[in-house]
């Protein structure tokens, strides 16, 4: 009978990883890894090491989702070396930015998307020019051109790194367009309606990881949907 190498097992399973696969196969790829125990654990992170550091590829839904398993399900020595390795997160963000962005960082990390959202929002109404004393702490369509296109594409990438690819506004944005522009069938899609009702905040939405993909983060279809439309016609989209 022949023995099997687990640690061959575990590099192809490495190797295929890196190669074009969607983020369903290369999600259930990681979690057979983590499940292998120590020298699985050891081997993604030496692969997360290697593209975000050495190799200094943009980081992307693979990193996250690499990022995400070994911060909740290694062994601890692995998550600490992975805390020294990316003491931050994934994200360097960067200076020319309007606004610090690592708190939202912290939150997406440990998978609080509630708090996140809350966050989102205050930023996008600083980024606009509203400050916490303004009497309106709600956006005009008009305030959305106001937002730099740096920033809200950090915010954007900040939600799809840490949510597998299924939050942010440009996955919103995504799944409207493919509904050509149709606002119903993006509330029905991601979630916002339930027996054609608008959900409620914040009870009738979803805040984890298994809630449709543009479930999150929020943003106030009450008030009609010019602000919204802003948002997806915004230029951060045109990078």
């Amino acid at each position: 009978m022949t023995n099997i190498n687990p640690n061959s097992t575990i590099l192809q399973k490495i190797a295929a990883l890196d190669i074009n696969i969607d983020s369903s196969k290369q999600l259930k790829l990681i979690e057979q890894i983590v499940e292998s125990g120590e020298l699985g654990q050891k081997a993604l992170l030496d692969l997360l090491v290697n593209r975000c550091i050495i190799d200094n590829r943009g980081v992307d839904i693979l990193d996250g989702l690499i990022y995400e398993f070994l911060y909740f399900k290694s062994l601890e020595h692995i998550k600490k070396k992975l805390n020294s390795y990316f003491r931050l997160g994934l994200i360097e963000l960067n200076s020319s930015l309007k606004l610090n962005y690592q708190p939202l960082q912290n939150l997406l990390i440990v998978h609080d998307f509630k708090a996140a959202d809350k966050l989102t929002q205050s930023y996008l109404c600083s980024l606009a020019g509203l400050d916490k004393n303004s009497k309106r702490q709600w956006l005009y369509f008009t305030d959305i051109f106001a937002i730099p296109s740096e920033d809200l594409y950090i915010i954007d990438k900040l939600w799809r790194l840490y949510s597998r690819g299924k939050f942010g506004f440009s996955i919103q944005r995504s799944i409207w367009l493919s509904n050509n522009c149709s606002w119903e069938k993006l509330w029905f899609t991601i979630g916002w309606k339930n027996n054609g009702i608008l959900c409620r905040y914040p009870s009738d939405f979803i805040w984890n990881i298994d809630a449709p993909s543009g479930h999150l983060p929020l943003f106030n279809q009450l008030r009609g949907v010019q602000v919204i439309s802003a948002l997806f016609n915004h230029n951060a989209w045109n990078q």
